[in-house]
C-alpha cells in the first residue's frame, strides 16, 4: 500500500481477527494540545517543566491523547476513511510517561450486518510489553471505497481564521461586482473567480483564449455556463481588453489570472490607455494571522521596488483609505525599520519620521501614525514596554508599512507559510481594485481577495470615481 495513501476497507471486505497497529511517543506537546481542548487548563497540565516532573499519570490529558490514538488508528488503517466511531470502553492500567513508546493494536472482534457495526479489541502495551490500556471499540464500517492523500499530523495544528468571514458577509448584503478575469487558463485561477460567483461576490468576465478556456473547465469539471466570456487570442490582449473593459464601464474590478502580474500591470499603468490616478499604484496584504488580536495590512509588498518618500506617502494613504472601507475608522499605522531610533545612515528611519510628520501636518488623514518601529516593538506592547517606547500604535497596528519590497514580501511570506496566516492580496492606487491570487493561496484567502474588492468597489461607486492622473 502507498504509505502516501489513506484505502478504506468496506464492511464486507473485514475478516474477524482482522488487525492493525501503530507505535506513538507521549510528548509535552500532546498533553498540553489534549489539555488545551479539554478545558482543562491546570498549570500542571500546560507548565513544561512542571509536565515533565510530575508525568503523563497525574495528568487527565493522558487518557484523552491514548482514546484518540485508538479513534485515529481506526479512521486511517482499519476500517479507515469513512469509518464512524460509535464509542469505547477502555480501562487504563498503568500510566505513560512523557517521552515512551507506546504500540497501539485493534482487532476485529464482532460484525453486525443489519447495522454494519463492527467491534474492535483494544490494546496499548509500552516498550516493556507493560499494558497500558485496554477495551473494546465500536465503529460504524464504511459502505464505498475511499481513496485519499494521507496528511502529516506534524502539519495539522490549532488555528483560527475566521476574521475574513465578517468581510464575506458584508458582501452578501451589497449587488455581485462585474469583475474582467485577466486569463484565467488553469485551475486555481479559473476555479477562484467561479467559485466567488457561486459566493454572490462577483460577476465574472473571464478574458482569455476560449478553446483554452473551455478546456482547462473540461478537465477540471468546472462549469462556465452563463459566464460571460472575452476570446481573445493571449495573455497580452487580455490584459488589454481586461483594462478596456473597467474604462468602457462594464467591469467595476479586475482579478489577475495565469498570466504574470508584470505583463497585468503594465496595461493598468499605462499613461495613455492605463488605469492610473493620481496616487502611486500600490499592493497590499490584509492578513489573517491566528497570533494576532485582529486582521493586518502589510504593504507595500508585490508592486514599488524601493519606493522613495512621496511612493511612501501614497502607500500609506492607500493602506489607510483601505482600512477605512474595512471598516477601521481611525487605523493605527507602523512604519518598520530594522530599529526604533532614528539614524541619518538608515533612510528608512528618516523616511518614517517625515511620514509621521506629514500625517501631522495633514499631507496623509485618516490615521495615527507612529515610527520607526521595529518589528518586534511594533507588535509587541511587552516589547515596547521593555525599549521604553510610549506610542499608542506600538503593541496594536492595523498596517505595517514596510521598507521596501524586499521585506514586506518576506514578511508576509513568514507570516503565511511560518505562522500559518491567511493573506487576501489587493492592488490599490488604480481606478479600481485589482485582486492578486496566488496558485498557493488557499479558498478563504481568494474569496477574501474578491471579498475585500468588492467592499471597494461599492465604495467607488459611492464615493465617486478618483482623480485620473497622467
Amino acid at each position: 500500500m502507498n504509505p502516501d495513501t489513506l484505502e478504506n476497507r468496506c464492511f464486507d471486505e473485514i475478516n474477524i481477527g482482522d488487525t492493525a497497529t501503530i507505535r506513538r511517543t507521549l510528548t509535552v506537546r500532546d498533553v498540553q494540545l489534549f489539555a488545551t481542548v479539554s478545558g482543562d487548563v491546570n498549570p500542571t497540565h500546560l507548565d513544561q517543566e512542571l509536565v515533565r516532573q510530575l508525568g503523563a499519570n497525574e495528568l487527565s490529558a493522558h487518557s484523552m491523547w491514548l482514546g484518540a490514538q485508538f479513534s485515529g488508528l481506526l479512521g486511517n488503517e482499519l476500517p479507515g476513511p469513512g469509518t464512524v466511531y460509535v464509542g469505547q470502553n477502555l480501562d487504563f492500567h498503568a500510566p505513560l510517561a512523557i517521552g515512551e513508546e507506546i504500540t497501539l493494536s485493534i482487532v476485529a472482534r464482532e460484525k453486525f450486518p443489519g447495522t454494519r457495526r463492527v467491534s474492535f479489541d483494544c490494546l496499548g502495551v509500552n516498550a516493556r510489553g507493560k499494558k497500558i490500556v485496554s477495551g473494546v471499540a465500536m465503529v460504524i464500517a464504511p459502505d464505498t471505497r475511499i481513496s485519499m492523500a494521507r496528511r502529516d499530523a506534524a502539519q495539522v495544528s490549532i488555528q483560527s481564521h475566521d476574521r475574513f468571514d465578517d468581510f464575506v458577509e458584508r458582501c452578501a448584503k451589497l449587488p455581485p461586482v462585474s469583475v474582467a478575469v485577466v486569463h484565467p487558463c488553469d485551475e486555481s485561477s479559473l476555479g477562484a473567480a467561479l467559485e466567488a460567483a457561486r459566493e454572490s461576490l462577483i460577476e465574472p468576465i473571464l478574458v482569455g483564449p476560449l478553446d483554452r478556456l473551455r478546456a482547462v473547465a473540461e478537465q477540471y469539471g468546472l462549469d462556465l455556463a452563463g459566464v460571460r466570456i472575452e476570446d481573445v487570442p493571449h495573455s497580452h490582449a487580455a490584459a488589454f481588453r481586461a483594462v478596456e473593459l473597467v474604462r468602457l464601464g462594464e467591469a467595476s474590478a479586475l482579478m489577475k489570472g495565469s498570466l504574470h502580474t508584470d505583463e497585468l500591470m503594465a496595461e493598468v499603468v499605462s499613461r495613455q490607455t492605463g488605469l492610473r490616478t493620481e496616487r502611486r499604484i500600490t499592493h497590499a496584504f490584509l492578513m489573517d494571522v491566528p497570533t494576532y488580536h485582529k486582521p493586518l495590512i502589510v504593504t507595500d509588498a508585490a508592486i514599488n521596488i524601493a519606493p522613495d518618500l512621496d511612493t511612501k506617502r501614497d502607500i500609506c494613504q492607500n493602506a489607510i483609505d483601505l482600512a477605512h472601507v474595512l471598516g477601521m475608522v481611525q487605523p493605527k499605522v507602523a512604519i518598520i525599520c530594522a530599529v526604533e531610533g532614528i539614524n541619518s545612515r538608515m533612510v528608512c528611519t528618516t523616511d518614517a519620521a517625515s511620514l509621521c510628520k506629514m500625517a501631522d501636518r495633514g499631507q496623509i488623514t485618516g490615521a495615527i501614525l507612529d515610527g520607526p518601529l521595529a518589528l518586534d516593538n511594533a507588535i509587541s506592547k511587552e516589547a515596547a514596554r521593555i525599549k521604553k517606547i510610549d506610542s499608542i500604535v506600538a503593541g496594536d497596528p492595523d498596517i505595517l508599512v514596510v521598507p521596501d519590497l524586499a521585506a514586506g514580501n518576506i514578511l508576509a511570506k513568514q507570516l503565511t507559510f511560518m505562522s500559518h496566516a491567511d493573506g487576501a492580496g489587493i492592488v490599490l492606487g488604480a481606478r479600481v481594485p485589482i485582486i492578486l491570487t496566488s496558485r498557493a493561496d488557499n479558498r478563504r484567502a481568494k474569496l477574501a481577495s474578491c471579498a475585500v474588492a468588492c467592499l471597494m468597489a461599492s465604495a467607488t461607486v459611492a464615493q465617486g470615481e478618483p482623480k485620473v492622473g497622467g
